[in-house]
């Protein structure tokens, strides 16, 4: 009896509530009341408030959930569709750190942008190309569900740093890669507008040429050799070259890939400056749109990457590249 009596009530206030949001909103006339002692304010600068979807799932794969930091503009930017910048961050291909740049990208949002920050599976879980198929995975989730999250389907953008900014490369220049791609959501394009690499790893081959004598890149435990299910690297060339952004590179593909941004320290001790050198040369030499900035004195990571010159160098880059 109880039962049926809270249901009827539940129901009864259910219904009163759907009346309630269906009834027009009435405006009513400004107040004519007047203080002894008060300030009229009538005109604002909105303040956009960022908001911020915590961990939506966007695929499972290899037995966990692969989730999404989504940041983005509160109103009254909401209002209309806005580009997307899909970010992928550095951790060597292992666990990434999800909430790292959160706080970095709610200012950059403020700018105009929908950021998405994408969980990969980590190389201790699945060997490449996992790790690449996820990006692509993410970017199509983000234009099927572009609706929703008020994202302008034209304008996609990848961003990463270190071993995301390998994958930032690997995602713009691997279009037409299906190895490298699968078939979730394959409806959805990954074309990307532009695409930002932070220190990246470029050449997995060469990589060790470069680097001081404390730093592991080739060995079966290093971060190459444990992506690819803890092999000795320069013993399987033809394998791991597969990650090497450059190898992507070709005079015929030139004209149709997206323009890049390479941004570096030339003092740089865990993926050496190098690496960004011989991509840019090699970028050049095939007839690449692309720039190339070297931060004088920068270090993996270090906070001149993170500066507000950064930034607005990321922002103009991004925003000349709109359609």
């Amino acid at each position: 009896m109880n039962k049926i009596f809270f249901s009827i009530v539940f129901l009864a206030i259910l219904c009163l509530q759907v009346i309630q949001a269906q009834m027009p909103f009435n405006k009513i006339e400004p107040s004519k009341a007047q203080a002894k002692k008060m300030t009229t304010l009538s005109e604002f600068t909105a303040f956009n408030i960022p908001v911020y979807q915590h961990d939506i799932v966007y695929t499972h794969a290899s037995g966990m959930d692969l989730h999404l930091q989504i940041v983005m503009p509160g109103y009254p930017s909401r209002d209309k569709k806005l580009p997307c910048i899909i970010y992928i961050q550095g951790s060597a291909w292992f666990q990434q750190p999800r909430f790292d740049k959160v706080t970095m990208f709610a200012e950059l949002c403020k700018r105009g942008y929908i950021f998405a920050s994408v969980e990969y599976r980590p190389s201790t879980v699945a060997s490449f190309p996992a790790q690449i198929q996820d990006v692509k995975t993410a970017i199509r989730f983000m234009r099927k569900n572009a609706e929703r999250y008020g994202v302008d389907v034209n304008n996609f953008f990848v961003w990463g740093d270190s071993s995301g900014g390998n994958m930032s490369l690997l995602a713009t220049l691997t279009q037409d890669q299906p190895s490298l791609d699968t078939g979730e959501y394959g409806t959805e394009s990954i074309a990307v507008n532009a695409c930002v690499a932070y220190y990246p790893v470029t050449d997995v081959l060469r990589i060790q040429e470069f680097s001081p004598d404390y730093m592991d890149h080739i060995s079966a435990d290093s971060p190459t050799g444990v992506l690819f299910g803890k092999i000795p690297v320069m013993e399987n060339p033809e394998k791991v070259k597969t990650v090497s952004p450059i190898i992507y590179v070709s005079r015929e593909k030139a004209s149709s890939t997206a323009p890049i941004l390479i941004m570096t320290g030339n003092q740089d001790r865990v993926v050496p400056f190098e690496q960004s050198v011989i991509m840019a040369d090699k970028l050049e030499e095939c007839g690449y749109d692309y720039t190339f900035y070297k931060i004088e004195g920068g270090d993996h990571g270090s906070w001149e990457f993170w500066s507000l010159d950064a930034f607005n160098i990321v922002d103009n880059f991004f925003k000349e590249n709109i359609k």
